[in-house]
């Protein structure tokens, strides 16, 4: 899934939740049930949107900790065994702590994405209903583009950029200065 383009991955999972079409509803059809429209109620459509980012960006996540478990010295776990420690004294004293760097590494990525999340938001609510899944830059793209209120469009571009380097520099600072 993370190398499927975020348009398409939207259009596909546009089509799973469709409430007339969609594999969702024909999945609650056949138990008998009338199918929900998933993406246009406020209280799911977000929750929706998460379970497309979780299914495209889990690979990406997963192949970062395979290669930090790949980093751990196995002779660390042999010694560990040999003093006694139970599985979850391994994973709590010896796994968690090495992993530390690809731990802040993994929420880094996944913060800076969620601030930059645009993609998968416009193919399948384009911020509704109700605004309940705008992101900062579709709200951007809404006044800036579509509305074409370019000044205020501009302003929410450089209130994005500050947060997002912000952020950045903070979190490279505070968390990552180990690493």
């Amino acid at each position: 899934p993370y190398i499927l383009a975020e348009v398409a991955a939207g259009l596909i999972w546009r089509f799973v939740y469709d409430g007339d079409y969609g594999l969702l509803a024909r999945i609650w059809t056949a138990f008998g049930a009338v199918p929900p429209q998933v993406l246009g109620e406020p209280d799911f459509a977000m929750a929706a949107i998460l379970v497309v980012i979780v299914w495209k960006y889990f690979g990406f996540h997963m192949v970062l900790y395979i290669a930090g478990l790949q980093q751990i010295d196995k002779t660390l776990y042999e010694a560990a065994r040999i003093d006694g420690a139970s599985s979850w004294q391994l994973f709590r004293m010896v796994t968690v702590p090495l992993l530390g760097s690809t731990i802040r590494l993994s929420v880094f990525f996944a913060v800076l994405g969620s601030f930059q999340l645009f993609d998968l938001i416009m193919p399948l609510t384009k911020g509704g209903p109700s605004d309940s899944t705008q992101t900062m830059v579709s709200f951007l793209y809404n006044y800036g583009v579509t509305r074409m209120q370019i000044g205020f469009g501009s302003a929410v571009g450089v209130v994005l950029f500050a947060i997002s380097v912000s952020f950045a520099f903070g979190y490279k600072r505070l968390a990552m200065r180990e690493d």
